[in-house]
């Protein structure tokens, strides 16, 4: 585990003072490797608040460049990235928020070609994309590499969170186990013509970032086998509890 330097000491000096965290606590976010999957309206805050708190290694996989639609809710970009790509747009803010980290940039698309390649090389993966091929996909190859999935969702006042982890076996369901088939994309609105309250993008975001960060150090309960959902009309949390579903066909169990 990595020693904290006095500099770390003095940086992550909130983390370390809580007795759930402390310098072990710590050390394990500095050594760990997490994948964002999307610089956008969810990967902003969630990659603004890994950084900061000193995940050691950030990838982050996005074909987009920004455009001024983008600027109300993906607060990582400014208007001085307009035309950017966004992972550099969202490099170089986090390089200046936290000089400490590794960025890995992979200004592509997730497939199904690539996908396994670059899912293998990190610990856990964050699913802030914007459609139902890249989310289905990302499910199927977690569950093939071992790793943690935690995946959340927005559409105009609403958004959604879980955690999923099926590979550790037992109750705990993945992603298809909650959704088994994936719905047409011309059926679905998306954000750019169903709209979204911007700071909805902030508030799933930023928990989405907490859940990580408690995955990694292995405090708290898990969102697995719950997904959490916010309506901020409402404004209320519900929680829906759902089981491993042994018909699934990415991590059902053989009869």
């Amino acid at each position: 585990m990595t020693d904290l330097t006095d500099r770390q000491l003095e940086r992550y000096a909130r983390h370390v003072i809580l007795d759930e965290v402390g310098e072990e606590g710590q050390g394990r976010l500095l050594d760990a490797k997490v994948l964002v999957v999307g610089a956008g309206g969810l990967g902003a805050p969630l990659l603004l608040y890994l950084a900061a708190a000193g995940v050691g290694t950030l990838g982050i996989i996005d074909d987009d460049t920004v455009d001024l639609s983008n600027l109300q809710r993906q607060v990582i970009h400014d208007e001085a990235s307009i035309d950017r790509p966004k992972v550099e747009s969202a490099t170089a803010r986090l390089q200046a928020l936290n000089p400490d980290i590794t960025i890995e940039m992979i200004a592509a698309r997730l497939t199904a070609e690539n996908a396994d390649q670059i899912v293998q090389r990190f610990d856990l993966v964050a699913d802030g994309s914007d459609n139902f091929t890249t989310r289905y996909l990302l499910n199927d190859v977690c569950y093939r590499q071992k790793k943690t999935l935690v995946s959340a969702a927005l559409l105009r006042f609403d958004a959604q969170l879980s955690t999923f982890k099926p590979h550790l076996g037992g109750d705990h369901p993945c992603y298809r186990c909650l959704f088994p088939e994936q719905p047409p994309e011309d059926l679905i609105p998306r954000c750019e013509s169903a709209g979204i309250l911007g700071s909805v993008a902030g508030v799933m975001g930023s928990l989405q970032a907490t859940e990580i960060l408690k995955e990694i150090i292995g405090i708290g309960d898990s969102l697995s086998g719950r997904l959490l959902m916010y309506d901020a009309l409402g404004p209320q949390f519900r929680e829906v509890k759902f089981k491993r579903d042994p018909q699934c066909p990415t991590c059902g169990r053989p009869a």
